[in-house]
């Protein structure tokens, strides 16, 4: 590998937008999470396709690894330069190129985020659904196969693009898909990219599916005694055919965090919080429907709002749960991890993983989408507490092997980067050895991304 050879010539492409500035590779070697600090060699900010094709020309004629950057907002390690090499940032490709009104679908550039998005298309009467909480990059959500607390309606990012652009390895520029609804032609490149977290190519445009704007929305909180009433409010909700465009957990940890840095005012119970869309009358009665069913089970304070400051105000407490918890506990950070379950093992898993941190040395608030399985705990290690570090990766490890036990995933939407290597092959089986193949098809060189998602060689 000849890195300096390969900056110059990197440089002569980018001029300026190349930087080996130590606050630059500093600021992309930064993790929304525990990892250590993995600052790259220098990072690229191209504004163009053929700028990214470019530089990976250059990175494979030399042998120098290439890490794609959006928001950063991933917390897995994703984006960690593990292996050092160039950082590709692409904020500066952040252009709406075309929205399609009649087909509903929109083409954007990888930097575009999704709340700028929503923004731009809020004259048409559609908007993007999926919503992860961080304002993340639309190219960084496909990477990572996003979701959030609305995929129990509107899927996950698997179900939202339609079509890619991405730069390989060699600097090769291909199109993956269509406009089109459907289609039988060939392999699904779209979905073999979507969810690779940039170790098979780069994203440089994204075609995306829309959906129509509900004509009335509307917000509920409502809470329990146990963790069990919830979550099976929650399985007889779904039973029932319900639409529910959001429905979330927290547990009691996060409520008082809520409290301490929201001012919610809410009972120190576990809760769910909960959207509907659809027309004025649908609403009113999913809402009924849904205060029958909680309180059927426990639930308790069922309060509901069509206002939209009161569902911003819910929604924005939520989406900052991760900040509210460490700024509620001060010296402390977090080993954040998720797995998901069938929801019928929901409860159980829930329960076994609160009881698991309650015997263990450290706190661990519970929240998740239980909506479609999925719960995270946020693992609190305290500032200089060595054991803590140990501590909270074996509750993780548990964790993982209860969901792979219940019939389920050790991720269901942070993904697999550095931090979940160790589980890949008691999960997939052969399957992993499978995505080492088409690694090494469409990247002999390894130079997309190294260190992440996939077997390591030996050392």
């Amino acid at each position: 590998m000849t890195m300096d050879a390969a900056l110059d010539a990197m440089a002569q492409l980018l001029g300026d937008r190349l930087s080996r500035s130590t606050p630059d590779r500093d600021a992309h070697g930064q993790s929304e999470s525990w990892f250590a600090p993995m600052p790259p060699d220098a990072v690229a900010y191209p504004k163009t396709t053929e700028e990214v094709a470019g530089l990976a020309r250059i990175a494979h004629a030399h042998g120098v690894p290439l890490v794609g950057w959006g928001a950063g907002t991933s917390l897995e390690g994703h984006a960690l330069a593990a292996r050092g090499g160039v950082c590709i940032d692409f904020s500066r490709m952040d252009r709406v190129l075309q929205i399609n009104a009649e087909d509903m679908d929109v083409r954007v550039q990888p930097g575009v985020t999704r709340t700028r998005l929503n923004e731009e298309l809020r004259a048409t009467g559609l908007f993007f659904p999926v919503d992860p909480g961080a304002d993340a990059s639309l190219g960084g959500m496909a990477a990572t196969r996003a979701s959030g607390t609305t995929a129990v309606r509107y899927g996950t990012m698997r179900d939202a693009v339609l079509a890619l652009e991405v730069v390989l390895a060699d600097g090769r520029v291909i199109r993956t898909g269509s406009r089109a609804r459907k289609t039988s032609a060939g392999y699904d490149l779209t979905a073999l990219m979507v969810g690779s977290e940039g170790t098979l190519g780069l994203i440089t445009e994204l075609t995306l599916r829309l959906r129509g704007q509900p004509e009335a929305v509307s917000a509920a909180k409502v809470a329990f005694e146990t963790i069990e009433g919830a979550v099976d409010a929650v399985m007889e909700v779904i039973q029932c055919g319900v639409p529910m465009a959001r429905i979330e957990f927290v547990d009691a940890a996060t409520v008082e965090a809520f409290n301490s840095q929201h001012d919610a005012g809410m009972p120190l119970h576990p809760h769910l919080l909960v959207e509907f869309h659809g027309s004025p009358t649908a609403v009113a009665e999913q809402a009924e429907l849904f205060g029958a069913v909680a309180e059927e089970h426990g639930g308790e304070g069922f309060q509901w709002s069509d206002k939209a400051e009161d569902r911003s105000r819910l929604w924005e407490m939520r989406h900052r749960a991760y900040w509210s918890i460490l700024a509620s506990r001060p010296g402390t950070q977090a080993l954040i991890t998720d797995v998901t379950v069938p929801i019928s093992r929901l409860a159980e898993a829930v329960r076994e993983t609160q009881a698991d941190i309650e015997a263990s040395g450290i706190e661990g608030p519970i929240l998740g989408h239980v909506g479609d399985g999925n719960f995270h705990a946020i693992l609190l290690l305290r500032d200089g507490q060595e054991e803590d570090v140990a501590e909270a990766k074996a509750l993780a490890h548990r964790m993982a092997d209860r969901a792979l036990r219940l019939g389920g995933t050790v991720t269901g939407e942070h993904g697999v980067g550095l931090g979940k290597l160790g589980y890949m092959e008691a999960e997939l089986g052969e399957g992993w050895e499978v995505m080492g193949l088409l690694k090494q098809a469409l990247d002999p060189k390894g130079i997309l991304n190294p260190g992440k998602l996939l077997r390591q060689p030996e050392a």
